[in-house]
């Protein structure tokens, strides 16, 4: 198979991963920070030990704030839910994933929280002068995704980081697309929150993630329950990351994050990124050749992330991924991708689109493959 869903998943991951979750599971199965016995110790040793490299990766100066959590919705959900309150204005934008969207809408429907949702031009980008534009007197948090999940288009959030800095507003990146192949530098961004995945570019396995919180930003726990410590409170503690981490953590799930964080700091962010630039390249350029299809976005690899979208004619873009699947091995996302609003910006919102999303282990000959397999899809069409 041609496995080209990176943007939902990445596969596979280093050898280094499988084999970090099953020593974990064999060796370190005991609960972390729950018992003073040598493998409880080991356990919690592999959970410090990720959160280093996480802190290392993001340019964090005390790990203790990066809280590790299920998946990136459930960070961009305690940062969003757990920060904003009645009267609270938030601003974001037309092209965010639900996992952002769907937060902000019951909190407004609740009368939670104020949101103004900015447009982005029609190949997703924000113009980060709207921002400024739309501040208000009780505006608390600024919310945007670093690249799109369905386009790929990266917005401009060291310019964003300055205007909310300048303003002391909160600024929240979601970075599912983007962490562990661009570079993200929570100081020089202005990053006041970072939510990320763990199972995508960090290379790590599924139920695993994390949301960074600077120092100063107080949150709402999203549960509540044993953290190890304590335990004689009726009261959670105040202390990070157990504030944030009540009930026993995906240890294994932690050390293969953590195996494919320490890939990523060996082989270089710059060279990742570089490989699925020359690959998103080749990709854009194969499929500009062929008249039926049509490309969203920029169309430009040095501006997006390794996720193009495209349709081919009039043609559902449901029945084109299963073609590719099912004649041709093509492991590709169809739909709209958990993304209603892009595609109301982008115009798809009725066909959807056909998504390649590239990884660190895909290669030339395989796209060249692809952009075959598309040629002759579009000869039928």
């Amino acid at each position: 198979m041609v496995y080209l869903d990176n943007a939902a998943t990445t596969w596979p991951k280093p050898e280094t991963v499988y084999q970090a979750v099953v020593e974990c599971i064999k060796d370190k199965g005991a609960n972390p920070g729950r018992g003073s016995h040598q493998m409880a110790m080991e356990a919690g040793r592999v959970i410090y030990e990720t959160r280093e490299l996480l802190a290392k990766l993001f340019n964090v100066r005390d790990p203790a704030r990066i809280v590790l959590t299920c998946n990136a919705t459930e960070a961009l959900n305690l940062g969003i839910i757990g920060l904003l309150g009645p009267g609270d204005h938030v601003i974001t934008t037309s092209m965010e994933h639900n996992a952002v969207s769907r937060p902000l809408k019951a909190l407004e429907e609740n009368g939670g929280a104020e949101v103004t949702f900015l447009p982005c031009t029609p190949e997703g980008l924000l113009d980060p002068r709207q921002v400024e534009e739309a501040m208000q007197e009780n505006t608390k948090l600024v919310v945007v995704n670093h690249a799109s999940n369905v386009n790929g288009t990266i917005q401009p959030i060291e310019e964003i980081g300055r205007i909310t800095k300048a303003r002391q507003v909160i600024f929240m990146v979601d970075a599912a697309q983007t962490a562990g192949v661009f570079p993200l530098d929570v100081e020089k961004l202005n990053i006041d929150l970072l939510a990320f995945p763990g199972h995508k570019s960090l290379l790590g396995p599924q139920g695993t993630g994390g949301l960074y919180i600077r120092e100063g930003v107080e949150l709402t726990p999203a549960r509540y329950g044993g953290t190890g410590g304590n335990s004689e409170s009726p009261y959670l503690p105040e202390v990070l990351p157990d504030r944030y981490e009540s009930g026993t953590p995906n240890t294994p799930g932690i050390a293969g994050l953590g195996a494919g964080v320490k890939f990523i700091l060996e082989k270089g962010i710059h060279e990742i990124r570089r490989h699925e630039q020359e690959l998103t390249k080749q990709l854009l350029a194969g499929l500009q050749s062929i008249d039926q299809v049509k490309i969203y976005g920029l169309h430009d690899p040095l501006k997006q992330a390794p996720v193009v979208s495209i349709n081919i004619g009039e043609e559902g873009s449901a029945e084109v991924g299963f073609i590719l699947d099912r004649a041709f091995q093509i492991a590709v996302r169809a739909g709209l991708h958990c993304a209603p609003l892009a595609h109301q910006t982008m115009g798809t919102i009725t066909q959807g689109t056909i998504r390649f999303s590239l990884g660190y282990f895909n290669t030339a000959e395989e796209i060249e493959y692809t952009l075959e397999c598309i040629k002759k899809i579009a000869a039928e069409v």
